[in-house]
């Protein structure tokens, strides 16, 4: 790059002084200061370009290794699943084979437990009082009458002397 020391601005600046004269100088170096300023912001827009570009052509990259990465462990988490299970039909075939027949062969057999039925009326037994009262939950079953009696306002009550 070229390089402006003050003694080659002063010779500059006098040169110009003396061929564009003292009037017209101000309107130059006015327009030399805009186009100066245009053509940096130019080059800067050139190099934001340039660096998103570069930025742009690394985050695909990263972004292909991080797919292949992920394609590898799903294969080899489903090559493993497979063998589990494949091991876990061999066996249930030799327990079928060696114990009897309990049931298809192709499936497992994991006995014959029943599964667990939950009581919702002992679960809701088991909620506090309290809490039942605190969130507004009905412990009897109440008539229309006797709920309408039971938010009446009650009439003040008169204090006799």
């Amino acid at each position: 790059m070229i390089d402006f020391g003050i003694d080659k601005l002063a010779i500059i600046g006098a040169v110009a002084l003396i061929v564009i004269g003292p009037e017209k100088l101000p309107r130059v170096a006015r327009t030399i200061g805009v186009l100066v300023g245009k053509a940096q912001r130019y080059v800067s827009q050139v190099q934001t370009e340039v660096n998103r570009s570069m930025e742009l052509d690394e985050l695909k990259k990263m972004k292909q290794g991080i797919e292949e990465a992920a394609h590898n462990i799903n294969t080899e988490v489903s090559a493993g699943l497979q063998e589990a299970t494949r091991d876990l039909y061999t066996e249930d075939s030799e327990m079928a084979h060696r114990y009897g027949s309990f049931g298809d062969a192709d499936t497992p057999y994991y006995g014959n437990a029943t599964p667990v039925r939950k009581n919702w009326r002992l679960k809701r037994g088991a909620t506090p009082l309290w809490y039942k009262q605190k969130s507004g939950v009905r412990r009897h079953a109440q008539s229309g009458a006797a709920r309408v009696a039971r938010f009446r306002p009650q009439p003040p009550h008169s204090t006799r002397n």
